[in-house]
């Protein structure tokens, strides 16, 4: 069987816990607009961001740090807040240290929990598949910072 010549175990089902911080302002940002939207736009249609947002444990960005979610997303929707959400989710340390999940899908920012797909992964995630629950913690108005709660259930060798 090629997963014997792969190297492969058995497929076992992972779930984890981890909390994204979207830092848009400050001296530091995590995430950064590439393609702002034309300015008649109420649902941002045409922004994209580049992101490098920390991963931690909590929802605290001083508590422990697992690593960074990493790529991009963009306001795909005209008539709501539709975000693409493209991105990897980059493990430095702990068990799942230097192996990403990638995430690709619809995320309707506005709704209390969204669906995304886990479409694949590497390391320890390699031939993953799976799919990640977002729920928006905290969003704060005035600078466009958010924290989002990330229940990530993923299938993988």
């Amino acid at each position: 069987m090629y997963r014997d010549l792969l190297g492969l175990k058995k497929e076992k089902l992972s779930h984890f816990r981890l909390y994204w911080h979207d830092i848009v302002g400050g001296k530091n940002p995590s995430a950064v607009s590439v393609v702002n939207p034309p300015g008649n736009s109420s649902t941002l249609f045409g922004l994209v961001r580049m992101i490098d947002n920390p991963l931690t444990e909590k929802p605290e960005l001083s508590s422990k740090l697992l690593g960074r979610a990493q790529g991009f997303y963009a306001s795909a929707a005209q008539q709501e807040l539709g975000l693409l959400m493209a991105m990897n989710f980059h493990f430095t340390r702990g068990k799942y240290n230097g192996s990403t999940i990638t995430v690709l899908g619809r995320n309707p920012a506005l709704n209390k929990v969204r669906e995304m797909p886990v479409i694949g992964g590497s390391g320890l995630f390699r031939f993953a598949r799976g799919y990640v629950e977002a729920r928006t913690q905290t969003f704060n108005m005035s600078t466009g910072d958010a924290i989002v709660e990330y229940n990530c259930y993923v299938l993988h060798y």
